[in-house]
Formats: structure tokens, sequence, C-alpha cells
């Protein structure tokens, strides 16, 4: 499997270039994702010319429009970082990134819940966001992203890492991929939306069959934003439950009575948060293969993301 490309904040890889000549490693990014992952460090800071170490800095003022100030000398740096983030984030289109792993709570590099402060009367709003991660997501509004903090939830942690899989194996395709290959794409897709949202499986299921009208160029255009969106909706205990039985559907007529008792009460079992959804799914791939369903062997909601990262092994 080849590596995908994601960026990340330098400081979690382990490089020295916080404020404090100190690094915020982050063994989960490193040692688990790092197979799978090429990663494209950036530490803003660093990069737009600042010294490590160097004074605390943080964000003040307007929520959406806030300043970037150091505590003590009350330098004001954020021309000089906003001229260096306008630079690099158009530098990181070559870069093909498939997903963004942003520092918590950065007043560069943090995607939510960063401090901002009022200068006044020093009381902080925590609903600001860090300069560079602000442009980078306006700049790439539908690339994955999610703050290394919030990884550390299993559920938020594994959709992010599915979203980038998704993003990836939507690049595969090419800049301009034929009417076949997208519609491949589609239908080996359509389960794993079904997981997320009944309401994008059936929109995206239009806006496919629409393509001989629309045309490739144009369905690709109106559909990878709603994909995209499709995948940043949580794959609920029921909805994923509701794809289960949608696939054992396949199967009534093959199984036996009891092979049937066996497969309901295993998915009842995952619906009652009992199981991880590795065990139902693990029969079902045991049906898939026994009764060779070509279909549901494509379906890459079967395999979203590797199996070594055991992303559906938690309750």
């Amino acid at each position: 499997m080849k590596k995908i490309k994601v960026g990340v904040s330098a400081c979690l890889l382990g490089e020295r270039v916080r404020y404090d000549g100190q690094h915020k490693l982050d063994h989960y990014i490193v040692d688990t994702l790092g197979p799978f992952f090429d990663y494209v460090p950036v530490c803003p800071e660093v990069e737009c010319g600042l010294s490590v170490p160097r004074e605390a800095m943080r964000l003040e003022g307007n929520i959406e429009s806030p300043r970037l100030m150091t505590i003590h000398t009350r330098v004001d740096l954020t021309d000089k970082m906003l001229f260096w983030v306008h630079q690099r984030v158009e530098e990181l289109e070559k870069e093909n990134l498939c997903g963004y792993i942003f520092k918590t709570k950065s007043p560069s590099s943090g995607m939510k819940s960063v401090k901002v402060f009022n200068p006044e009367t020093g009381i902080p709003s925590r609903r600001g966001t860090g300069l560079f991660a602000r442009a980078f997501m306006e700049r790439y509004p539908l690339l994955p992203v999610e703050d290394e903090g919030r990884l550390n939830n299993p559920a938020i942690r594994e959709n992010f890492i599915e979203r980038v899989f998704a993003f990836s194996r939507w690049q595969d395709l090419g800049p301009k991929p034929s009417k076949r290959k997208f519609l491949d794409f589609h239908t080996q897709h359509k389960l794993l939306l079904m997981a997320h949202s009944n309401e994008f499986y059936r929109k995206l299921g239009r806006i496919a069959a629409a393509v001989s009208k629309n045309g490739t160029e144009k369905t690709i255009q109106e559909y990878f934003p709603q994909f995209m969106k499709a995948l940043s909706l949580s794959a609920t205990v029921k909805k994923q439950t509701n794809v289960l039985q949608h696939i054992m559907g396949y199967f009534k007529k093959y199984l036996s009575t009891d092979e049937k008792l066996e497969l309901l009460e295993v998915i009842e079992s995952y619906h009652n948060e009992l199981v991880p959804l590795i065990v139902p799914i693990t029969l079902l791939k045991h049906y898939i293969r026994k009764f060779d369903q070509q279909y549901l062997k494509e379906q890459v909601y079967l395999n979203p993301h590797p199996f070594e990262l055991s992303l559906r092994n938690h309750v």
C-alpha cells in the first residue's frame, strides 16, 4: 500500500520547534499512523522566521480576525505571520495532501477552541481558530482535517482516518476520470455512504445516475463536495446496524436457520454495544467469501482503512 500524504504540525512529529524549545511528539501519529501516512510537517512560527526558543504568543481581539501578540513584550506578529500563511497555503497545493492534523489550541495551528483574549479584560473566549489553520481550511474546504487532541476520541479518530483514505481513493481516479471510473467509485462506496447518511446516499445516487445526461465533469463537480460532506457525518451505531442488516439481506436464501439466528444475534450484540463493529463485519465477510457475493466484495465499507489500525475494535 502506498503511503498517503498528510500535513501535520511539525512538533507532533517530535521536532523541537515549540516556543520553549521542546516538542509535542504524538506516538499515535508517528508510530501507529506513520506506516500509512507520508507526513508533510509544517511549523508556522519557525517557517515565518521566528526563533526557537521564542516568547510565548496568544490571539487577541476579534474572534474572526484576531491579532497574534507576544504575551510580555506586546509585539504584534499578525502581519508577519499572515504574509507567510498566504504563501505557504498556496505552496501546499503541490503536495497533493489527503488530510491535515493540526496542533490543538495553537494560536497558529489550532483548528477550533483556540483561546482568543480580550486585550482589555484579559478574559479569553475559546471559540477561536489558529491563523494558519483558518487560512488552510478556507483554501481547502474539502480536505479532511482534525486536531491531534480530538484524535483521542475513537469515533472522531475513525471518522477522520476514513475520510483521509476516501480522499486518497478519489485522488487516485486522476484529475479527469472517465465515466466508468467515476461510476465504479460511486458503486464501491454505496454502503459506506449509507453508514453515514441515508439522505446523502440517495442524493449522491441521483447525482451519479444523471452522469450521462449532465456529463462526467459537471457531475463530478457536484458529486465530490457532497460525498465528503456525507462522510463527515457520524456513522452511528444505529446507522451501522442498518447497513449490517442490509448486507445480511443478500444471504437470506443461502443461510440455514441457525446461521441466520447467529448472524442476527451478533448484529444485535453490536447494536446493544456489547461487541465492537469488527465482530459482525468479520462474520459477514465470511459469508461474502463463502457465497462469492461479488458486489459486496467490492464494497469499501468492509475495508475503509487498514485492518492494522484496529479502528473498528472499540465498543
